[in-house]
């Protein structure tokens, strides 16, 4: 049973509030937006970073790459002081309206201002990455073991119908940019500042219920004197617990690998198919509304079969989904069978590996090991944009560097079959769930 049943669904809120920045920004329009200001900016195809050369394609996905970089030294530090009761809900706070403030300020990035927008998505995107490490550490504070697929499935649902309807009225602005009085780029600048203000007005929700909630603090966690020393020490302490960290590695690579897709589909969709804004603005709504069902469906299929089971069922699908957009994908109606595909395993895989995981953390160190977590959770992942982005530096080939993010997928499955599941909870002192399944 849950806690307090007011808490959980001001819990649920935040997925609302915060999935307007991952479909509006993130997975629709800063790709192709910020892509077309930095080729404005362009001599022969390249801008100069700091001297370095950068395609003006790589420029998004070599930025989200960096952000999370960054969240590598920051969240495990986040997470070490939101483990002690007194900090946790400052930086929920702090870290919500960072990221809502820096997404408003995205309307005023226009020309060729492609380093202003890189800065901006940077930063919105680091306290998003932060946010989300103290925010799925209540998890552990609002439910017991058993409640968890059921929980984190609900929240995942309840966000993509939040991001689904803020991007259906974005559509509608977009759709009519010209009956408003406005041009296609006002449009999109209104849309991403729309998302800054979603997350800031429904943050406060949760913001002002979590006051209530009251954590037995573990002041040791915070000695280190650094991001980097705390970082180590996180990692360390996972090594007590193999399997815990097995999963993380597992995760940080399939997950990485479906954050990219998230991250770079508008992009591939405008660049290597020629589609417009509105047609992948509709393209991605369509998957916020199948994802809604997919997470309960995933949800039902792990208590039949297992969590373990669904996981690796989810992964094999989003493989075939990339061999699918690279052996076959060259039209409007193809993408959007490969958004119904998507759409369908992309709630189940974050749901379910979300509640796994929260099984799988020692009793006080939950926010702690969430910020391990974060690194590739949604729209934070690294290493599947800097090999999105490498792969199109060197072939120019967008084909190419969407097949790259297979190998992601590949190594996340081979590492996930290999953890027993009830050794790795038992061993950090959790009880075994009874809809655990097949997940052994």
């Amino acid at each position: 049973m849950t806690k307090d049943n007011s808490i959980v669904r001001a819990w649920y809120w935040y997925d609302w509030a915060v999935s307007a920045f991952t479909t509006t920004v993130i997975t629709v329009f800063i790709g192709p937006y910020l892509t077309n200001i930095t080729k404005a900016a362009s001599v022969n195809g390249f801008v100069s970073v700091f001297g370095l050369p950068i395609f003006a394609g790589s420029f998004v996905p070599y930025t989200i790459a960096l952000s999370v970089i960054l969240q590598i030294f920051l969240l495990p530090y986040i997470g070490a002081i939101s483990d002690t009761s007194e900090k946790k809900h400052f930086l929920f706070f702090l870290t919500s309206f960072t990221g809502a403030i820096s997404t408003m300020i995205l309307y005023f990035v226009d020309g060729n201002a492609y380093l202003f927008g890189g800065s901006l998505l940077l930063l919105s995107n680091l306290a998003f990455g932060a946010s989300i490490v103290v925010y799925n550490s209540y998890l552990n504070d609002i439910s017991d073991e058993d409640d968890r697929d059921n929980i984190s499935s609900k929240g995942y649902a309840f966000g993509y119908l939040g991001g689904g309807l803020l991007l259906a009225i974005n559509l509608a602005l977009v759709m009519n940019a010209e009956k408003f009085g406005i041009n296609l780029s006002q449009a999109v600048r209104i849309s991403l500042c729309s998302a800054g203000v979603w997350w800031a007005i429904f943050s406060i929700i949760p913001i002002v219920k979590f006051k209530s909630i009251r954590i037995a603090g573990n002041k040791n966690n915070i000695k280190s004197k650094s991001t980097l020393s705390n970082l180590f020490k996180t990692i360390q302490d996972s090594s007590k617990y193999p399997n815990t960290l097995l999963f993380i590695l597992a995760y940080i690579f399939y997950n990485d690998g479906v954050q990219a897709v998230i991250v770079v589909s508008s992009q591939f969709g405008q660049e290597a198919l020629n589609l417009s804004i509105a047609t992948l603005t509709s393209v991605i709504l369509m998957v916020q509304f199948v994802a809604f069902g997919g997470a309960y469906i995933f949800a039902s299929l792990a208590n039949r079969i297992g969590t373990k089971k669904s996981l690796i069922t989810s992964i094999i699908i989003w493989i075939l989904a990339i061999l699918y957009a690279y052996l076959f994908l060259n039209s409007e109606l193809g993408f959007y069978i490969l958004g119904a595909v998507i759409g369908l395993v992309l709630g189940g895989t974050q749901a379910l590996s979300r509640s796994l995981f929260s099984l799988l953390i020692p009793k006080g160190k939950e926010a702690e090991y969430f910020g391990l977590y974060e690194i590739s959770e949604r729209g934070t992942s690294w290493i599947g944009p800097l090999l999105f982005g490498i792969s199109l530096q060197f072939t120019a080939s967008y084909k190419f560097a969407i097949l790259s993010l297979a190998l992601l997928f590949v190594v996340g499955f081979i590492l996930l079959i290999r953890i027993d599941f009830p050794k790795a909870i038992q061993s950090v002192g959790n009880k075994l769930p009874k809809n655990l399944g097949g997940s052994n």
